[in-house]
Formats: C-alpha cells, structure tokens, sequence
C-alpha cells in the first residue's frame, strides 16, 4: 500500500487534467458542460486561473488574475504543456450566486463567496441563518463532486484520447 503522502504526489496530475478539462468545457462546450449543471445554471471561469509547467527539472508557474484579465497567457502556457493547477469559477443559478477556487492537487474549495444572508432581525434566527449558509455550501461541494465523477467517467473511457484530447488541443492551439 502507498504511503498517503506518495499517492497524494502521484496522483495530483488527475487534479490538474480536471481543472483544464474544466476550463476547456466552460470556455468551448458550453452544451456538454450544460449537460452537467441543474437546470437554468450556468458556470463561468472566474478571476483567476494559476498554471504550472514541470519542464526540464524546473518548475514554471503562471498565475493570472484579475476581473479584466485576459486568458490568452494561460492558453499560451497550456501550449507549452502547463496544466491548470487552481482554476476560480463563478457559478449561478435562478437566485443564487457563488464564487471559488478549486485546488487541482487535493480538490480543496477556498475563498468560497455565497450570498449575502439578509440581516439578522431576531437572535432566534440565527439558526435558519447558519442553515442558509451551510446549504449554500453543500451546493458549491455538490456540484465539484458532480462534475469531477462526470470527469473521471470521461477520462477513463476510450472517448478521452480518441475524441476529448483531440478537442482540448484544438482548443489550445485554436
């Protein structure tokens, strides 16, 4: 059996294939992705996508943020063999609104923005409060387990190397 810390080093590139499978998805198939959200949701990348390129021994790391910035760098650095290592994405439904980055490596959710509770009239309330804003998280954690099982089934079918692989290098060198 492999020790965790092992596993964990070995196994984070299936992270990483998540993460730019994802952005290419959102940014080219916006009828599969469509497949994979409730009804009436729509998915976007967010303010910041980071990159790492493994190239001769040496670790190459390219981080893009900004609510105006531009991801042509980043399709650059995919060109060159970079994967997306973080990727913030903005996801909405009918009313609610989130936004988070998803860590490639581990899966991590961080810097999870929800919708904004309306005030506290009573202290009584503050219980269906906390509900609210675990229920909203519960949302955000469903819909990566959602689409990571949709992306394993993808990736370790034979339609990943035959089709899929094609279309995200399309995409990049597009």
């Amino acid at each position: 059996m492999l020790d965790v810390a092992v596993s964990y080093n070995r196994y984070k590139f299936i992270g990483y294939e998540f993460l730019t499978w994802l952005w290419f998805v959102v940014e080219s198939e916006q009828n599969l992705i469509k497949n994979y959200l409730p009804h009436s949701a729509s998915i976007q990348v967010g303010n910041r996508i980071k990159l790492e390129n493994h190239r001769n021994q040496n670790l190459e790391t390219i981080t893009i943020k900004g609510d105006e910035a531009g991801l042509e760098e980043g399709i650059l650095a995919l060109r060159k063999g970079a994967l997306v290592t973080e990727l913030n994405i903005l996801y909405e439904t009918q009313n609610l609104v989130w936004q988070f980055t998803i860590r490639g490596e581990s899966l991590n959710i961080g810097n999870l923005k929800t919708q904004i509770a309306g005030p506290l009239e009573k202290k009584e309330n503050i219980d269906e409060q906390i509900l609210e804003k675990a229920d909203q998280y519960d949302g955000v954690i469903k819909l990566v387990d959602h689409l990571y099982k949709n992306f394993i089934m993808l990736r370790v079918s034979t339609d990943w190397e035959e089709k899929t692989v094609v279309k995200i290098k399309n995409w990049i060198f597009s």
